[in-house]
C-alpha cells in the first residue's frame, strides 16, 4: 500500500507565486489589466546574484506584452498590489522589470520548524498520485570491466528513483545486463583468439575484437578451468579453446 503523507505547509517559493497571482487579480479588479488579459507562464526562481534578493520573478516582463504596457511600469503596479506577507521583508524592482523578493528572517524559522515537525516525511508528497515510472540506469555490459562511470550512474539513478518515490510515484527500477547480440559474439571471439595465443596484431584476430588486457585475463581464467558463481549459477571454464559456446558462456558470466 502506498503511504499517504499529510499536506505540507506551502513552501516559500509557492507562497511567493501565490502573492504574484493575487497581485495580478487585484490589477484586473482595478482595471489596470483587462479581465481577458492572458497570463503567460512566469517563474519564481533564485537569482544568480544573491544581492538581488532571495527569489525573483519575471511576471511583469512576460505579462507586459499582453497587457500592452512597459514591463517596469507593470512591475511597479504589481509590487504596489502585492498583499502583505510575513515571509517577505522587502521587494525591489530591478533591470527591465524583474521583481526581487528579500525574505524575512521568520520565514527561515518557519521552514526549520516545519522540517523538525515533519521529520523524515519532510518534502514527501503525493504529487505522483501512484503513477508508474520506469528508471533505467547503469546498464553495465560484460564486454568490458566496470569503471567509475558505472558507479556514478548507479548513484545518480538511485537518487532519481528515490526522489520520484518521495513524490508519490510508483518507481520501477531497471538494470539491464546485456548478455546477447553481436557485441557478445565479438567478446567470445576475442577471448577465443587470446586462448589460442593470438593478439590484436596477428592474422586471424577478429575484425571487431576487443583489445583490452582484461580479455587476456578472461582467456587465462577459462583455460585454467576457473569457476564463476552468480545468482545460484556456476559457470566453469571448459579449458577447450575450440569450444566457442563454452567460451561465450564463461566470458559473459558476471565477475565480482
Amino acid at each position: 500500500m502506498r503511504p499517504s503523507y499529510p499536506p505540507p505547509a506551502p513552501f516559500v517559493k509557492a507562497s511567493l507565486r501565490a502573492l504574484v497571482d493575487r497581485a495580478i487579480d487585484a490589477l484586473r479588479t482595478a482595471g489596470t489589466l483587462a479581465q481577458d488579459t492572458p497570463i503567460p507562464a512566469f517563474v519564481v526562481e533564485r537569482p544568480k546574484d544573491r544581492t538581488h534578493g532571495d527569489f525573483s520573478t519575471n511576471a511583469a516582463m512576460v505579462l507586459a506584452k499582453a497587457a500592452r504596457t512597459n514591463p517596469r511600469a507593470l512591475a511597479q503596479a504589481l509590487v504596489a498590489a502585492l498583499p502583505p506577507s510575513d515571509d517577505v521583508a522587502k521587494v525591489e524592482i530591478a533591470g527591465p522589470g524583474f521583481i526581487n523578493f528579500h525574505l524575512a528572517p521568520d520565514s527561515y524559522g518557519r521552514e526549520l520548524r516545519e522540517i523538525v515537525a515533519r521529520g523524515s516525511a519532510y518534502g514527501r508528497n503525493d504529487s505522483g498520485a501512484g503513477r508508474t515510472v520506469g528508471v533505467e540506469y547503469v546498464s553495465a555490459n560484460p564486454t568490458g570491466p566496470l569503471h567509475v562511470g558505472h558507479g556514478r550512474a548507479a548513484a545518480i539513478g538511485d537518487c532519481i528513483a528515490r526522489v520520484l518515490a518521495a513524490n508519490g510515484w510508483k518507481v520501477m527500477r531497471e538494470f539491464y545486463y546485456n548478455d546477447a547480440g553481436a557485441q557478445i559474439d565479438n567478446l567470445a571471439r576475442s577471448v577465443q583468439a587470446r586462448a589460442v595465443g593470438k593478439g590484436p596484431e596477428d592474422p586471424g584476430w577478429p575484425e571487431d575484437g576487443y583489445r583490452g588486457d582484461y580479455i587476456v585475463d578472461v582467456a587465462q581464467a577459462y583455460l585454467r578451468g576457473a569457476t564463476v558463481e552468480f545468482e545460484d549459477h556456476i559457470v566453469q571454464g571448459a579449458k577447450d579453446p575450440n569450444d566457442f559456446d563454452a567460451i561465450r558462456r564463461f566470458a559473459v558470466a558476471p565477475r565480482r
